[in-house]
């Protein structure tokens, strides 16, 4: 690759900003789309069948616009179904987010794990393959959340996470059992990492919680190679709305590095 790559990033929203947050930091010098299928917002209402040909029809309609040279899918739920299709149908490398089983019961003392997801991502057989694989003996709890989504892009937007929804949300993460308590929780969600704050304000106890994002960066890493000493790339965001951000989402964005102009929304 003579020159530096381009990279989309994926997501049914905006949590994949946690995701591009650290493969940015990874490869500051590449050219980066971060696409936000706002217009289907949030995937937990959809069928199997009706997500898995939207999603694929939107990231070929886009694959097609920017032609990137590596798709990072920063969204559980989406990875989860469409992950192998997407590879069987384009010749480019794609990157998966995936419930972080694995070094969440490699890490764990307890043995007591959680996964916190979207429902979608929880009630997927992709989701307890992994379980099956990679459980190392724990007990794992899936816990499908079926509002946090929705609060971490109002929060985004400059609204204040309600407390009690939270609390509510991830009381089942937390089981004592034995003498013994949870002490990590997969976040089986890219939206959740930026609740972590109201997160960690809510949980009964003390516990890890396992964001896949700098996995995904290294991975990225892997595949294209480390960072050239080129100047950072202005950065572009693509909302499958067509609808331009409101002043305070504009600003949170800002945040991470997009310069906003009419023709990015």
């Amino acid at each position: 690759m003579t020159q530096a790559p381009t990279i989309l990033v994926f997501d049914s929203g905006l949590g994949g900003l946690t995701v591009y947050r650290e493969v940015t930091a990874a490869r500051p010098d590449a050219r980066f789309i971060y696409a936000a299928d706002d217009a289907a917002f949030p995937y937990g209402g959809w069928t199997e069948l009706a997500l898995s040909e939207r999603v694929v029809s939107v990231i070929g309609a886009l694959i097609k616009q920017y032609e990137p040279d590596l798709v990072v899918i920063a969204c559980n739920t989406a990875s989860t179904l469409v992950l192998a299709e997407l590879r069987r149908r384009f010749s480019i490398a794609f990157i998966g987010t995936v419930p972080a089983i694995k070094p969440a019961c490699a890490a764990s003392r307890s043995r007591l794990v959680s996964v916190l997801g979207t429902e979608a991502t929880i009630a997927r057989e992709y989701t307890r393959t992994l379980i099956r694989d990679y459980g190392e003996g724990c007990e794992i709890t899936l816990v499908g959340a079926r509002r946090l989504a929705p609060l971490a892009e109002a929060h985004l937007r400059g609204e204040p996470a309600d407390p009690r929804i939270v609390a509510e949300e991830i009381a089942p993460c937390f089981v004592e059992q034995g003498g013994r308590r949870t002490d990590t929780v997969v976040l089986a969600c890219t939206h959740f990492p930026l609740l972590l704050e109201a997160l960690g304000a809510a949980a009964p106890w003390p516990v890890t919680f396992i964001d896949p994002a700098r996995a995904i960066a290294h991975r990225v890493i892997d595949l294209l190679g480390p960072a050239r000493p080129e100047p950072r790339q202005t950065a572009r965001i693509h909302f499958t709305s067509g609808a331009a951000p409101a002043p305070r989402l504009s600003a949170a964005l800002g945040a991470f590095g997009f310069a906003l102009a009419p023709a990015d929304a």
